[in-house]
């Protein structure tokens, strides 16, 4: 048997990262046994259906690197992957159902259901349909429509005995038949629901594993009924825990993005990545940035490794020790059996520390790559990337080392893409280094004319310079680089900053000391 496992997402929003684990765990499945992953849209609902919205859900998955083996742009012989062209299926499926006996057509009112449930209610019993207004024969039909109502189709369900469902990660789940309501398979309207589409779709398109989030696990015994009275073998069946906000007590939301901000470790991640998405001109509404949508990772300079690897252990585990992941040790080691039944919560600090060892793992050069588009898109750096430029972003990476979290983190060091007659000065360093110090305008001064003759202008002659000065004078090295970091560079912290004036240039680190000092004049 080929295993076959499907993500079906609604085109209603952007990729949470609750249905990308979900995603990535059937993906890790059908790879681990050799097996096909399907992508199939669920647009049965037009109402929902946000057409705009697909394009960031397949853009998402492709950039984590979930491809599909059939689905949108890929095809294949199951086909067509899209639910709103499968309707043609899904009304056959219908007429097998009725034909049967397994499903019937209803003309109750929402109000007379909804009487019926009040009735239960104030009674203290459970509300089971009482199929008044069940139609069993063509006479019955035209009776109700006569009177103007409108049908829609119903599920027949079973008033007693037990489903059985043998769950990869539940275990042996019963769900007593005389639980479950008759449901609505078509509406008035002709169209029909998810439950009816998903499981002619997953029968169709040769699921044999349906690995899905557990908020689907009360769906299955209406599913199941469906599946068997329709003749089809039952698939195996995982119901993945959700994905818990900061905290762990409640399912994460993209709605509830204010609750989560009282998070310290979650409003710190979102305050780095509106710094990072504002200087690249990206829009800040809660609607599209947010981290609980997969976009807000793409945006801000995350690799897409660490996010695998770091879904891939909420609610997965190899053992207690082993966490840092290839997406091919992963796909080596993943089993169903060892996902937990707990929801996992997700945690901005450990997803950061994931980053962070990913982001160390890369070469130089690739360090470097990553952070180009950043520069390119901040307008910090124009036209083509020339070799001599693409050593100086070297140089700040390295310099940077371990303070590049994320690629965007690169857009911190502006002040090395800066003309030297553009620079700002932060007020507050430069009163306090600059303006403040009696003797800091007489140093840096005298230490201007010292790096003028400094040649060559790299790291070791202008830490050799530096020194020497401060020894000739005998004071303290606090005295003068303090004020020499706030004029070269405008900020009061930032690189070594021997590192930071090799990078910067001799003539530039001279026009800057200049217009450090005309500033501190003004300002006396």
């Amino acid at each position: 048997m080929t295993v076959r496992t499907r993500f079906a997402p609604s085109p209603t929003g952007y990729l949470h990262i609750g249905g990308v684990r979900t995603a990535l765990f059937c993906w890790l499945f059908a790879r681990s046994k050799g097996g096909q992953f399907v992508l199939r849209i669920d647009d049965t609902d037009q109402s929902r259906n946000v057409e705009a919205a697909l394009e960031p859900i397949l853009h998402g998955l492709k950039w984590l690197g979930i491809d599909w083996d059939e689905g949108p742009e890929v095809g294949g012989d199951s086909g067509p992957y899209y639910q709103s062209q499968r309707s043609d299926l899904y009304a056959e499926a219908v007429e097998k159902l009725l034909a049967s006996g397994h499903a019937y057509w209803d003309y109750a009112t929402t109000d007379e259901i909804a009487a019926e449930r009040d009735a239960a209610r104030e009674s203290g019993g459970s509300f089971t349909y009482s199929r008044k207004w069940m139609a069993e024969t063509d006479a019955d039909r035209a009776k109700f429509e006569a009177e103007g109502r409108q049908g829609v189709v119903r599920l027949k369900m079973p008033r007693e005995g037990t489903l059985v469902i043998d769950d990869m990660v539940r275990g042996r789940v019963e769900f007593a038949w005389e639980r479950e309501q008759d449901a609505v398979i078509q509406r008035a309207d002709g169209s029909c629901l998810y439950h009816l589409a998903s499981t002619v779709d997953d029968h169709l398109m040769g699921m044999t594993h349906v690995i899905r989030a557990e908020e689907h696990l009360p769906n299955t015994p209406r599913q199941a009924f469906i599946a068997q009275s329709l003749g089809y073998p039952l698939p195996t069946y995982a119901h993945l825990p959700y994905v818990a906000a900061p905290g762990g007590k409640q399912k994460l939301s993209k709605r509830k993005l204010a609750n989560y901000l009282k998070n310290r470790d979650f409003a710190k991640l979102v305050k780095e990545g509106e710094v990072i998405t504002q200087r690249i001109g990206l829009t800040t509404e809660p609607d599209t940035f947010n981290p609980v949508i997969v976009d807000f990772y793409e945006q801000t300079g995350y690799l897409p490794e660490a996010i695998v690897n770091y879904l891939a252990l909420l609610g997965w585990s190899l053992d207690d020790r082993t966490e840092h992941f290839t997406r091919d040790e992963l796909v080596e080691h993943f089993t169903l059996e060892r996902v937990g039944s707990s929801p996992a919560a997700f945690d901005p600090q450990k997803l950061s520390a994931f980053q962070a060892n990913h982001m160390g793992q890369l070469s130089a050069d690739e360090r470097t790559e990553r952070c180009i588009p950043f520069l390119t898109q901040s307008g910090m750096i124009e036209g083509e990337v020339t070799d001599e430029l693409r050593v100086k972003i070297a140089s700040i990476v390295a310099a940077a080392d371990d303070r590049i979290k994320v690629a965007g983190d690169i857009l911190a060091f502006d002040e090395f893409f800066t003309a030297d007659d553009e620079l700002q000065f932060e007020e507050k360093a430069t009163q306090k280094r600059l303006v403040k110090p009696e003797d800091a305008v007489g140093l840096l001064t005298d230490f201007r004319a010292v790096l003028a003759a400094v040649e060559p202008f790299d790291v070791e002659s202008v830490e050799v310079a530096l020194k020497s000065f401060v020894a000739e004078r005998e004071i303290k090295i606090g005295q003068i680089i303090h004020a020499l970091r706030v004029a070269v560079t405008g900020k009061g912290v930032g690189l070594g900053m021997f590192d930071a004036m090799a990078i910067i240039g001799k003539e530039s680190c001279l026009a800057r000391i200049d217009r450090a000092l005309e500033e501190v004049k003004s300002k006396k």
